[in-house]
């Protein structure tokens, strides 16, 4: 793969906090290695910032291997970016010519106040998670939990599901800020395995009410979530949270 470098205008959200007003600011990064993460690239830009006694630019990130799903910038108008199937964090500068002008957002939702600048506040899906309980079946070890018998598309799905980062992409891309298919993602995993079984109807009716109370909107099936997550998860996914909320709202107290 042909290694080059570029130089780049990158026009970034500025905002000290959920308080104060936001705007954009400018900025030319130059010599930017194509093979550079995104990331790397702000802490190329950061590190410039500070040498000139400047207020760096705050974003979130930890793994930086697209597990943890911190990494959370909207970028040219798409939650992390062009390639489809990653995150921010995995995204590398090839994915941009030279003297590409690149805008760079937070997440933009009344249920993630921005913190400040590219930081924003995604503890609600923390609470929706929390709002889950608990799972009160002994698994036992490893190989106990193994030895039980789990139709080979259900565990698949299962384990699909299970991959959801809660990064909030799903919610960044959606018209509405709907949680559906993170919450989503979150109540099949568990509803397709027998382990969930025991608090299976009061998971869902629990998760969806602490859902509706963060104020995230509702579901009209654009399919923008599922187009952006970068685990791809389907948004087949939601049809079964329906089932799975009406039936457990018809049959909970039965």
């Amino acid at each position: 793969m042909e290694h080059y470098t570029m130089n780049l205008t990158l026009k970034v959200w500025r905002q000290r906090n959920n308080k104060a007003a936001g705007s954009f600011e400018t900025f030319q990064v130059s010599d930017i290695s194509s093979e550079m993460s995104f990331l790397e690239m702000f802490d190329v830009l950061n590190e410039r910032l500070i040498s000139e006694g400047k207020e760096p630019i705050a974003f979130d990130h930890d793994c930086r291997e697209g597990i943890c799903g911190t990494c959370a910038m909207h970028i040219n108008g798409k939650p992390h970016g062009p390639w489809e199937g990653t995150t921010t964090c995995q995204l590398h500068m090839r994915a941009f010519k030279d003297g590409d002008t690149v805008v760079v957002e937070p997440w933009r939702s009344r249920s993630f106040p921005v913190i400040k600048d590219l930081m924003v506040d995604r503890s609600a899906f923390d609470r929706i998670i929390q709002a889950g309980g608990y799972i009160s079946i002994n698994t036992g070890n490893a190989v106990d939990a193994n030895a039980i018998p789990i139709e080979k598309d259900k565990a698949d799905v299962a384990f699909a599901n299970a991959a959801c980062i809660g990064c909030g992409a799903c919610v960044a891309a959606c018209k509405n800020s709907s949680a559906m298919l993170f919450t989503a993602a979150k109540v099949s995993h568990l509803a397709l395995l027998p382990q969930g079984s025991p608090e299976r109807k009061i998971r869902v009716l629990n998760m969806v009410a602490q859902m509706d109370k963060e104020g995230f909107g509702a579901c009209t099936n654009t399919g923008a979530c599922e187009a952006v997550c970068p685990k791809e998860i389907s948004i087949g996914n939601i049809a079964l949270l329906n089932r799975e909320y009406l039936a457990a709202g018809l049959t909970a107290d039965k």
